[in-house]
């Protein structure tokens, strides 16, 4: 155990337990974690944060001195990060953008729109009347070679998908761009956001062809490519916390892809990838029992409010802080030493947040810290079923 995993277990520790279940961010952490992938990017390539990972505001705030902007996907997302960073760069991404959401980014002078059909792109044109042209990036639903996606958690491209532009649109949109039937709108680049869960090598090539079509597709119409924007996807292993992605090779490759193409600029957009590591959630024991072999224990809360290990099929990384008290004059529930499943106080078997997790013994009253809980816990769990409280947000 570091020495900030220390600070967190002793902060969890004192919480009483009506202050459960908690998160808990390491500012401080994700500070210096965000300042090294900042120094291992070349001067070429811009750093952009995807806000649907985790939008709490005190996070985007660590996160401004280092992101040359910030990704928003909805409506909701635009007003959260403009109240929450007045000015700071913002590039509206996601399919299905509703008239009203793109007449709302116009109004706040959003920085980039990452245009997802041809529908979007005509709607887009119509509502765009400021004096200044509007910048569009097509996103684009690339083919590139299967091996380099093969080894994603998740995959977009090289497959019938609801995101970006089929490769054939591609170039109708760019006409549209550039033959005045859109005099409010500038081509600026492409966007290909192809998979998640690549290691660096992998990326590095998806971004190397990424930019190599972008490059050919400007090349035909006759107009310059300024930016290609590759997306995130960057690996995040839930089984083995201490890897992580190798910033500092990924950084050597986009700048050799910058190098093959002068005046471009690559912008990535990772959100997992980092803040995953500055959050942790907390709870406690409530009951320890036995069915059929297996020993359970039940913690308060749950996957509503820590979705990720129900929605990727993962076992969240955990450690048990054993608790002296007992309040209760009957015996303590208790296992182990042994395996048990972590599960919520959920009525469904889906409610599971880590199986088999080898302990030295998980009693009643144990406190529970899962790791890795910094992207994609409350932002996308279902807060209210079952109705219960609201988790608290700590830091330290």
């Amino acid at each position: 155990m570091n020495g900030r995993d220390s600070r967190v277990h002793d902060a969890v520790r004192t919480l009483p337990s009506g202050a459960l279940p908690a998160y808990l961010y390491d500012l401080a952490a994700l500070d210096a974690h965000a300042a090294a992938i900042r120094a291992a990017l070349p001067p070429q390539a811009e750093l952009y944060y995807a806000a649907k990972a985790n939008p709490e505001p005190r996070l985007l705030t660590a996160l401004a001195p280092y992101v040359d902007g910030f990704e928003v996907s909805s409506g909701g997302e635009l007003h959260h990060v403009a109240q929450a960073l007045p000015g700071k760069p913002l590039a509206f991404g996601g399919p299905g953008k509703t008239p009203e959401e793109i007449g709302t980014a116009l109004d706040l002078g959003v920085h980039r729109f990452h245009v997802e059909s041809l529908h979007e792109l005509r709607t887009l044109a119509r509502l765009a009347a400021g004096p200044a042209p509007v910048p569009v990036l097509l996103r684009v639903n690339l083919t590139v070679p299967d091996k380099l996606l093969a080894t994603g958690a998740l995959a977009m491209g090289n497959r019938p998908s609801p995101f970006g532009l089929d490769p054939l649109d591609a170039d109708i949109a760019l006409r549209m761009l550039t033959d005045g039937s859109a005099p409010h709108l500038e081509f600026a680049g492409v966007h290909a956001h192809l998979a998640s869960g690549l290691a660096a090598p992998e990326l590095a090539a998806v971004a190397a062809a990424v930019a190599g079509w972008a490059q050919d597709l400007a090349a035909r119409h006759g107009v310059q490519l300024r930016e290609v924007n590759v997306g995130g996807g960057m690996a995040v292993d839930y089984t083995r916390p201490q890897d992580r992605f190798d910033w500092a090779g990924y950084g050597e490759a986009l700048a050799r892809v910058a190098d093959a193409h002068p005046g471009l600029v690559l912008r990535i957009e990772p959100g997992r990838a980092l803040t995953a590591y500055c959050g942790w959630y907390a709870t406690e024991v409530l009951d320890v029992k036995r069915s059929h072999g297996e020993d359970f224990a039940v913690v308060r809360g749950g996957t509503h409010h820590l979705r990720t290990p129900a929605a990727k099929g993962h076992d969240q990384p955990c450690t048990v802080l054993p608790a002296a008290e007992w309040p209760h004059p009957w015996p303590r529930p208790s296992c182990g030493p042994g395996p048990v499943t972590f599960a919520g106080q959920l009525c469904t078997p889906k409610d599971v947040l880590a199986r088999a997790v080898p302990t030295s013994g998980v009693r009643a009253g144990d406190r529970v810290v899962f790791a890795m809980a910094g992207a994609y816990a409350w932002n996308i769990s279902h807060h209210d079923f079952l109705m219960h409280p609201h988790p608290a947000v700590n830091f330290c």
